[in-house]
């Protein structure tokens, strides 16, 4: 699958469902017959949207852990709870599991933004507080991540 591009406003109704906006459900459509898989986001309070494929390359390399050592299994634990299977339906909607509506604390007013091969799903007000809180820092964060000298990868 490519990267997927951009951010887009939309609204979550009383039941929990969004409308996958036509641009993001255009990029999806390679993947839409197979399914998703929603699950809260490690670093934010945000959930995050896996294509089934994205989710099986993710699961190979978490399932190389030795589960003999607490840690791995303290880390397979937290990482997969609440995950959910989730599928956008016939008219292209989507539908957040109340506890995931809960751990995201997501109102009316959401955002969907792509983060490479995954759609991160934020509350509106969370979204714009993080991208403002990581204003300050992200010069520094952009020269770290990608400011090294990387003559294999093509980065400078």
């Amino acid at each position: 699958m490519n990267s997927l591009i951009g951010t887009y406003e939309c609204k979550v109704d009383a039941k929990g469902r969004l409308m996958l906006p036509a641009a993001l459900k255009k990029q999806l459509s390679p993947v839409l017959q197979n399914g998703f898989v929603l699950k809260r986001a490690v670093f934010q309070p945000c959930l995050e949207l896996y294509p089934m494929e994205e989710w099986e390359a993710l699961m190979q390399r978490i399932n190389k852990l030795n589960r003999f050592k607490k840690k791995n299994n303290d880390f397979i634990r937290r990482f997969t709870a609440g995950v959910k299977v989730v599928e956008i339906d016939a008219t292209g909607r989507l539908l957040i599991p109340k506890d995931l509506v809960v751990f995201a604390d997501i109102s009316k007013g959401i955002v969907l933004s792509a983060a490479v091969n995954i759609v991160e799903i934020w509350d509106k007000d969370k979204y714009e507080q993080a991208i403002d809180d990581a204003t300050v820092d992200f010069a520094d964060l952009a020269e770290e991540v990608m400011g090294q000298d990387d003559e294999a990868h093509g980065l400078s």
